[in-house]
């Protein structure tokens, strides 16, 4: 008998009639959803918004609580916008593509398109509404399409199935990931909207506290039959992805998950690897995850910028516990750089400094021994581990291993300027694991100096989101950018993932998303060089003091509105 086998055994009668009884619902509304105009879809997304805001607050207090975030934690808020106002955004997003298609125009309709290096098209696809551009000022993101895709195929094609609203899709099963709560959702609407096909959601057992709180915010998704909501750990998994009416699976989380999903279980997953005969007999997309470099090209900074950035750096590690497949996992530095230890003990305040919280993700406390064994050298930081590579250290296990833990690696390159800057551009693309995103900062002078060498040099980094002077975190929850591996994996070597997810302006083609924030925060920023923003210390940073309020007022702002919300929230973000 076969693993496979075996796990679909474990399956009670009652749990598997369940189950079949849920994809026969999904089957009919499969049948519904290609029945519904473009315009009508939009009016159901307007609908779902209200059931999502109206559950917000309970959404993201489940989610804090469930990650041992107990009511005055100072990091509660990341539960707000990793989740609802995530979803809330892409809600808004996604109506406005729908509502320019209904009207016979192109999504891409009033969106700036040009050139990008190699043959690329660049989409400018945020900030496109007054508010963003004030609210998020100095933050910007683009789209750069696959090279030899021109502005007219771009613009032509933007639209994915709704361009076929028709066509049915059949009964696809998304397999919701465990960290970030917004996630299972916004996969479900790409499943929809990109592909036409209705959804089966199985979340990941870590998410169970949430799903009374998922039917009540889907509802006007579950009540037509387009979704449906289950439990269920490896057995029910092993199941669904072998059910004969169900056409497609979308993943997030391990790279090991996906490979026994298509291969199977060894031995007989390395026969069937040698064979070419994959186990799994329907297409697959997912998003898997990698280690993350983090590029600090030297510089004159300030002391204020070293600060600043160094707390930045943090956060792109401790956010959520490190249990983030974006999380920044390596610093590449230059040794030549004059501010190289200032900027170090910069780092080791800033790390030791972010509030403590509990490591909650299963597997994770092992993870990090993983890592003490690897590194016993490392610094132990509270509950979190800073390992600083010296020159001739083996940095294998720090470049190829995703601790998905709070362990931050730190490496050293040689040079300054453009030498740096490609060397570290070479560095990640070849000696870390993943290419799902990639971060670097870059005071404005410095940038200036690299002219057109710095936008090829961004053009040379193989990673499916790149954020310059912010976390590709913020491209995450930006739902017009979108959110994948780089494009080139297969089912024998995923990497990072298959497709994209979220790219509420369903475009075709696409190769990267490209973020771009302000060196200096409000008010350093009003000095003459680099991007100007009115936000202070951003409220993502774990070293905001008002994060949590800001993220709430912030949420709620985009859930019903009201300028003296806005106002009260703005003020809260000035103390951070």
């Amino acid at each position: 008998m076969t693993p496979q086998t075996t796990l679909d055994a474990d399956l009670d009668e009652a749990t598997r009639q369940a189950l079949d009884a849920d994809i026969e619902v999904l089957q009919q509304g499969a049948r519904t959803w290609a029945h519904l105009t473009v315009g009508q879809r939009a009016t159901l997304l307007r609908a779902l918004r209200t059931s999502v805001a109206a559950t917000a607050e309970d959404w993201a207090n489940t989610a804090a609580d469930s990650k041992g975030l107990d009511g005055r934690h100072p990091l509660r808020g990341e539960e707000w916008l990793s989740g609802p106002y995530s979803v809330l955004g892409a809600l808004d997003a996604y109506v406005d593509t729908l509502a320019k298609l209904a009207d016979g125009r192109f999504p891409l309709d009033g969106v700036a398109i040009g050139r990008a290096p190699g043959g690329r098209t660049r989409i400018s696809a945020f900030p496109l509404n007054g508010l963003d551009r004030f609210l998020l000022s100095g933050f910007s993101g683009e789209v750069w399409l696959q090279p030899g895709i021109t502005p007219n195929t771009a613009r032509a094609n933007a639209g994915l199935a709704q361009r076929t609203p028709d066509a049915p899709g059949g009964v696809g099963l998304v397999l919701g990931a465990g960290n970030i709560t917004s996630i299972p959702v916004l996969d479900v609407l790409y499943e929809l909207l990109a592909h036409n096909r209705v959804a089966l959601l199985k979340v990941n057992p870590t998410q169970d506290a949430l799903v009374p709180v998922y039917e009540r915010a889907l509802a006007p998704l579950i009540t037509p039959g387009f979704l449906r909501i289950v439990r269920g750990g490896p057995a029910v998994g092993s199941y669904l992805t072998a059910h004969r009416d169900l056409v497609h699976v979308h993943i997030t989380g391990s790279a090991a998950t996906f490979d026994a999903i298509v291969w199977g279980q060894k031995p007989q997953a390395t026969r069937r690897r040698r064979e070419n005969r994959p186990l799994l007999k329907k297409p697959i997309t997912a998003e898997l995850g990698g280690v993350s470099p983090i590029i600090v090209v030297p510089g004159e900074w300030s002391d204020a910028d070293i600060a600043f950035q160094a707390e930045h750096v943090a956060t792109m590690r401790l956010q959520n516990c490190g249990h983030n497949c974006i999380a920044g996992q390596v610093v590449i530095m230059s040794s030549e750089w004059a501010q190289a230890e200032q900027f170090r003990t910069a780092l080791r305040r800033a790390y030791a400094a972010a509030p403590e919280r509990p490591i909650w993700y299963p597997g994770s406390p092992s993870r990090m021994q993983q890592a003490a064994e690897d590194y016993p050298d490392a610094l132990v930081l509270a509950d979190r581990l800073l390992v600083e590579l010296d020159e001739g250290q083996d940095a294998t296990a720090m470049q190829r291993t995703e601790y998905f833990a709070p362990v931050l690696g730190v490496v050293e390159l040689p040079g300054t300027g453009q030498s740096f800057l490609d060397a570290a551009v070479a560095h990640a693309n070849d000696e870390l694991q993943g290419t799902l995103g990639a971060n670097l900062l870059i005071d404005p002078v410095t940038e200036s100096s690299l002219g057109t060498g710095f936008e090829r040099a961004i053009a040379e980094l193989r990673y499916g989101s790149i954020a310059i002077n912010s976390w590709t975190a913020f491209g995450f929850i930006t739902p017009t950018l979108t959110w994948g591996a780089f494009p080139g994996n297969t089912l024998d070597d995923v990497g990072s993932g298959i497709g994209v997810v979220h790219n509420a302006l369903l475009l075709d083609g696409v190769e990267r998303s490209v973020v771009r924030g302000p060196f200096r925060p409000f008010p350093r920023s009003l000095s003459p060089s680099g991007r100007r923003t009115i936000l202070p210390k951003p409220p993502w940073f774990v070293s905001s003091r008002t994060g949590a309020s800001v993220s709430a007022g912030l949420t709620r702002f985009r859930a019903h509105g009201g300028i003296l919300l806005l106002l009260r929230t703005l003020l809260q973000a000035l103390r951070a």
